[in-house]
């Protein structure tokens, strides 16, 4: 099966396009795909404790659920840059979640069937 990088920079500015960005990720996780979801711009302060638990979309799985579905059987990564604009550092980040830039992020999609969606 490809891997699946899953990108999103939307957090609760945008949150239907936020909560569907977690939710494929969920739902690629949960078909057996290798899935790598990337916390950038707004969506990094979901890298953070409790962040997910505030987060509501009527009719939707509630974003910390669709989060530790990834975290289980994928990686999250919040993006370098967003995190140090953010003030946000390793300290700060819930358990599994690394601190990646734009190398590991292209190196991720370049791999060989690799398909990349960004939100």
């Amino acid at each position: 099966m490809r891997q699946l990088v899953v990108k999103t920079t939307a957090g609760a500015d945008r949150p239907e396009a936020c909560n569907q960005a977690f939710t494929v990720a969920a739902a690629a996780v949960a078909a057996g795909a290798k899935v790598s979801l990337w916390l950038t711009g707004e969506a990094a302060w979901f890298a953070v404790p409790g962040r997910a638990a505030e987060f509501s979309l009527p009719h939707a799985t509630p974003l910390e659920e669709l989060l530790e579905t990834v975290l289980a059987e994928g990686t999250v990564t919040l993006c370098t840059q967003c995190a140090a604009r953010r003030d946000i550092t390793a300290d700060d980040v819930l358990p599994g979640i690394r601190i990646a830039g734009a190398a590991v992020f292209v190196a991720e999609t370049l791999e060989p069937d690799a398909q990349a969606l960004v939100y």
